[in-house]
C-alpha cells in the first residue's frame, strides 16, 4: 500500500473519530442544556397566575422590591414592641438595686420565686397561645392587646406594697408574655438586646431624677409601663395579619411572597396541601423526635441563659456604684446587637446551623469559666462582654433552626415552636434559684452549672445535625417518609427535588 494511500487512511480515521468525539461532546451538551432548562422550568413552576407572564429576572426584582416594602412595614414596629417588653421585664432586675427587697419587704430566696413564677404562667399558656394565634390568623389584633394588657400590669408593679401583691403581677406577667412570643420573628431578638442594653441607661436617669424620695424604684413600672400603653395600640394600624390578605400589597406582591414562602421550605404546593387541625399538629410535633433533640439543646442553652435575668446583680460584683454599675450593663447588650446581627445573616447566607450554635456556645463556655475563676474586674467584665453576645448568637441561630427542621404543615410547625419555647423557658423556673445575693462575688455554683447547661446544649446540637444529615441521605436515596415529616398528603411528587434539611 502506498505512502498516500496510507497517509490518507490514517486522516480518514482521525476525521472520524473526532466527528464521533464532536458528536458525543454535542450530545453531553445537549443533554446539559435539556438538564438545566428541566430545572429551570422545575424551580419556577407552580407560579400564580398573576406572575405567570414574569421572567426569572423580573420574578427576582419583584421578591426583592416586595420583601424591602414589607420589611419598612413590620420590622420597626415589632422591633419598637419588643424593646417595650423587655425594657418592661427587666426593670426587676434594676428596681432590685434600687431598694426594692428591702421597701417590700422581701426575705430569702422570696425576690428568687418573683423572677421564676414569671415562667409558671408563660409555660403553661405558649403552646395554647401559639395554637389560638395560628387558626385566628389576626396577629395584629392579637399582639396589640395582648402588648396593652402586659403594659397596663407592669405599671401596676410599681403599687405593690408586698410579697404576695409582686407574686400576683409577676404571674399574670407570665401568661401575657406567652401570647406575645407567639408570632415574634428570631431576628427581632435585637429589640430584646437593645432594650437590654437601654435598661439600665434608663433606669439610672429615671433614678436620678431630682424630687424622688424613696422607693424611687416604682417609677421603673410607671414610666416604663405607662409607655406601652400609651403607644403599643397604635400598632394595630401598622402590623399586617400575613400575606395573603396584606391590604399595602398588591396581588402580585401577595402571590410573590405566597409562593416564595413555599419554594423556601421544599412544598410546591400551598399549605392548603395538607390542611391539619391545631391537635392534629401537636400530635405531630410530639412524635417527631427532632422537636425533643430542639428541646435539648435550646432548655440548656436557656438555663445558661438564666445570668440575664440577674445581670445588674452580676455586674454590681465589680463593686462600682448604683449608677455606674447599672451603666456597665449596657456594653455587653450593644455588642450583642452587632454579633447577633452579622452571626444570624452569615448563618443564612451559608446555610449551615450547627457550627453557628456550637462556636458561640464554645465562647461562652469560655466567659463562664473566666467569671468563675477570677475577681480580677477587668477579666470579669470582658466574660460578661463575651457572655452575653455569645449566648445570644447561638440563641437565635437555634431559633430559627427550629422553623427549618419543621417547615410544615403550619400547625405543626407551630405546636413545634411553642413546645421549644414552653420547655425550655420551663428552666427558668428554677435556674433563678443559682444566684442568692450571698453566692457573690464569684457565683461560683451558677457558673458550673452554666458550663454544664453549655455542655450539654453542645452534645444536643451536634446529634440533631446527625439526625439531619440521616434524614438528608434518605431524600437522596428516596426513602424518606414524606408524610412523617410534611403530615398527610404529602409525597415526594409534592417536594422540590432540591429540598434539604439545613444542618
Amino acid at each position: 500500500m502506498s505512502k498516500a494511500t496510507t497517509s490518507h487512511l490514517e486522516k480518514s480515521e482521525i476525521s472520524h473519530i473526532e466527528n464521533e468525539d464532536r458528536s458525543l461532546t454535542d450530545l453531553k451538551q445537549s443533554e446539559s442544556e435539556f438538564a438545566f432548562s428541566n430545572e429551570v422550568e422545575d424551580e419556577y413552576a407552580n407560579l400564580p397566575e398573576s406572575l405567570q407572564g414574569l421572567t426569572p429576572e423580573e420574578l427576582t426584582k419583584l421578591e426583592k422590591k416586595t420583601t424591602r416594602k414589607i420589611d419598612i412595614r413590620l420590622m420597626p414596629m415589632l422591633i419598637y414592641i419588643y424593646i417595650l417588653n423587655y425594657l418592661d421585664r427587666n426593670n426587676i432586675a434594676s428596681a432590685r438595686l434600687a431598694g426594692l427587697e428591702k421597701d417590700i419587704g422581701l426575705v430569702g430566696n422570696q425576690y428568687q420565686t418573683c423572677i421564676s413564677v414569671l415562667f409558671a404562667g408563660y409555660i403553661l399558656f405558649q403552646v395554647p397561645s401559639n395554637m389560638l394565634l395560628n387558626k385566628l390568623g389576626r396577629p395584629s389584633i392579637y399582639i396589640t392587646v395582648v402588648m396593652t394588657i402586659w403594659g397596663v400590669l407592669s405599671t401596676c408593679t410599681g403599687a405593690v406594697q408586698s410579697y404576695g401583691g409582686l407574686l400576683a403581677i409577676r404571674i399574670l406577667l407570665g401568661v401575657v408574655e406567652s401570647k406575645t412570643l407567639a408570632s415574634r420573628n428570631s431576628i427581632l431578638y435585637a429589640g430584646s438586646l437593645i432594650s437590654s442594653a437601654f435598661s439600665g441607661l434608663i433606669a439610672a436617669g429615671i433614678l436620678k431624677i431630682p424630687g424622688l424620695k424613696g422607693q424611687s424604684w416604682r417609677w421603673l413600672f410607671i414610666v416604663e409601663g405607662g409607655l406601652t400603653v400609651a403607644s403599643v395600640p397604635f400598632a394595630y394600624f401598622v402590623l399586617p395579619d400575613n400575606p395573603s390578605n396584606t391590604k399595602f400589597l398588591s396581588q402580585q406582591e401577595k402571590d410573590i411572597i405566597m409562593w416564595k414562602m413555599s419554594k423556601d421550605v421544599g412544598v410546591k404546593d400551598s399549605d392548603q396541601v395538607n390542611e391539619e387541625s391545631d391537635l392534629q399538629g401537636f400530635f405531630s410535633a410530639c412524635k417527631d423526635i427532632k422537636v425533643w433533640i430542639l428541646c435539648g439543646t435550646h432548655s440548656w442553652l436557656v438555663a445558661a441563659c438564666g445570668v440575664t435575668n440577674f445581670f445588674p446583680t452580676v455586674v454590681e460584683t465589680l463593686n462600682f456604684s448604683r449608677t455606674i454599675t447599672l451603666v456597665l450593663t449596657a456594653p455587653p447588650y450593644l455588642i450583642a446587637v452587632v454579633a447577633t446581627f452579622l452571626w444570624a445573616r452569615h448563618a443564612d447566607k451559608s446555610g449551615e446551623r450547627m457550627l453557628h450554635v456550637v462556636i458561640p456556645l464554645i465562647l461562652s463556655l469560655v466567659s463562664f469559666i473566666i467569671a468563675a475563676c477570677t475577681l480580677n474586674t477587668g477579666a470579669r467584665y470582658f466574660a460578661m462582654c463575651l457572655m452575653v453576645p455569645s449566648l445570644y448568637c447561638a440563641f437565635v441561630v437555634i431559633l430559627t433552626w427550629i422553623s427549618n427542621t419543621v417547615p410544615r404543615p403550619p400547625a405543626k410547625r407551630a405546636a413545634a415552636i411553642a413546645i421549644v419555647n414552653c420547655l425550655s423557658n420551663s428552666t427558668s423556673i428554677w435556674n433563678a434559684y443559682l444566684y442568692p445575693s450571698g453566692d457573690g462575688p464569684r457565683y461560683m455554683i451558677a457558673f458550673i452549672c452554666n458550663c454544664v447547661f453549655i455542655a450539654l446544649a453542645i452534645a444536643f446540637a451536634l446529634g440533631l445535625a446527625v439526625r439531619l444529615r440521616i434524614l438528608n441521605k434518605k431524600i437522596d436515596n428516596g426513602s424518606l417518609n414524606w408524610e412523617r415529616e410534611f403530615g398527610k398528603g404529602f409525597d415526594a411528587s409534592k417536594i422540590n427535588a432540591d429540598f434539604r434539611f439545613l444542618h
